[in-house]
């Protein structure tokens, strides 16, 4: 007969706690924690990948019908899959990657996407794409950028004739004093 989730998760706590010592939230944290990883590495196995094996981790060969989960494969159509837990959401916000530790930035350094990369669904990036051309967002972009280097030039060129202007001594006149 097979284990449950809990019951496994419960062994692997147990284990920590009989190496270190633990506190009552210490131990209830680290049951949700381990529990939730298993979750979704069932998850990932049952959708048929499988997580890459962590850098210096001993994982056995990948085997030839189950891709590995890779940053090139992790962003799909309808979901993006966590490559630290295998978790599969549309969207990777920064409140699941507080929960490894880290941020967007650390994130994909980590797994070497470009920092120009969202972490969404392609099918939701698409979607927010096509919402903001629709809202006319493309255009007042554009004149936002032509304003900017307007009056970029525009304060560059007074700035260049308040220097000229400088430059040269003022001439005062004197005044004869009434008498």
């Amino acid at each position: 007969m097979t284990k449950k989730l809990i019951e496994i998760a419960s062994d692997i706590v147990q284990t920590q706690v009989s190496l270190t010592s633990m506190s009552a939230t210490d131990i209830a944290s680290s049951l949700r924690q381990v529990f939730r990883t298993l979750q979704e590495m069932q998850k990932a196995e049952a959708g048929g990948i499988e997580l890459a094996p962590t850098a210096g981790g001993a994982g056995e060969a990948p085997t030839e019908d189950k891709p590995v989960l890779s940053p090139a494969n992790s962003i799909q159509n309808d979901k993006v899959i966590c490559l630290e837990c295998g978790a599969e959401v549309r969207q990777l916000s920064s409140k699941h990657l507080v929960s490894h530790g880290m941020g967007q930035k650390e994130y994909k350094k980590k797994y070497g996407f470009s920092m120009r990369t969202p972490l969404a669904a392609k099918s939701l990036t698409k979607a927010r794409s096509k919402a903001a051309k629709k809202r006319g967002l493309p255009e007042k972009l554009q004149k936002y950028i032509e304003a900017r280097r307007q009056k970029k030039i525009q304060s560059s060129a007074k700035a260049a004739t308040e220097t000229v202007t400088a430059g040269k001594p003022k001439r005062t006149k004197l005044r004869k004093k009434k008498a």
